[in-house]
């Protein structure tokens, strides 16, 4: 087992969408400011021209990388890299014993990162041998409930959530030619489950995705899909795809009910600090009902 100097590593990659990377590195610093443990964040950058370079220099609690994945450089085009290159320019320089995998576009619901950790942390003290751990999420603001993905052969995989990084080591980190973009994260679990580790749901911790942050971005990553869906099952028939079956997976829903309202940031103007002011109100009201009880 590899010696870790951290008990966490948050790893995320963007791509100019700055503002909501604000919103979502604030609420990965709330989060982590709960925390019991050690821990950092890691942003990978593909080349972001809207000013998001700029401000990640100077934010001195984040380790930032950057991959320029667009453009051209003397005269000659940059050669385009899949995302699964991308992510593991992040993922091999995690320190963490347990690698935290979210995007730009992303909110953590307060206690999903510190609940998910704890749940790890238990599923190991009793012997399981899990590699990753899905957090539940939903596309906002279309979608009411919260979700985790079954992919090939009914085997869960992990779009935002944690990863044991001795896991993620001992399987080679994601395929990094395979895919050019989408299918990466299953197959990246799958290759978990044929090394004999599981991949559990953590009932508790929740993910708020605004599926619109980037609409033309998305347009382009969409035509690839096709592609790398072919190949996803090429790689996983007679293993965990059964194409006389047709395996392919589902979604498994639940109904949360977020008391910190986490979610509304996507659309108010000054999110960051609307959102400090809501947890406030909420820690001071649960203090208060605390105060109650004990009489």
């Amino acid at each position: 087992m590899a010696d870790m100097k951290k008990q966490l590593s948050v790893v995320l990659g963007s791509y100019n969408r700055l503002r909501f990377l604000k919103l979502t590195i604030e609420s990965i610093r709330w989060e982590l400011e709960q925390c019991p443990f050690s821990h950092e964040i890691v942003v990978v950058d593909g080349g972001s021209t809207d000013g998001t370079l700029m401000w990640l220099a100077k934010q001195k609690d984040i380790i930032s990388i950057v991959q320029h994945n667009r453009g051209e450089w003397r005269g000659s085009p940059i050669e385009t890299r899949s995302w699964g290159y991308f992510m593991n320019l992040g993922f091999k320089c995690a320190q963490g014993k347990y690698i935290c995998m979210l995007s730009d576009d992303c909110l953590v619901v307060p206690g999903a990162i510190v609940k998910g950790v704890a749940r790890f942390e238990e599923h190991l003290a009793t012997g399981d041998r899990v590699g990753a751990l899905a957090f539940y999420w939903r596309n906002w603001p279309e979608q009411q409930k919260y979700r985790v993905g079954r992919t090939l052969g009914d085997r869960m995989f992990v779009n935002h959530g944690l990863y044991l990084n001795n896991a993620m080591k001992e399987v080679g980190y994601c395929d990094e030619e395979t895919y050019l973009f989408y299918h990466a994260d299953g197959d990246l679990c799958l290759k978990m489950w044929e090394k004999g580790y599981t991949c559990v749901d953590a009932p508790d911790s929740y993910i708020e995705h605004y599926s619109h942050a980037n609409l033309a971005a998305r347009s382009s990553n969409t035509g690839k899909q096709h592609r790398d869906w072919e190949n996803y099952l090429k790689r996983w028939q007679g293993i965990f795809y059964n194409p006389e079956k047709h395996n392919i997976g589902d979604w498994v829903e639940k109904k949360y009910d977020d008391s910190t309202l986490t979610a509304a940031r996507f659309k108010h103007a000054d999110g960051i600090n609307w959102y400090r002011k809501i947890i406030a109100v909420k820690i001071t009201s649960l203090f208060k009902e605390r105060q109650i009880e004990e009489g």
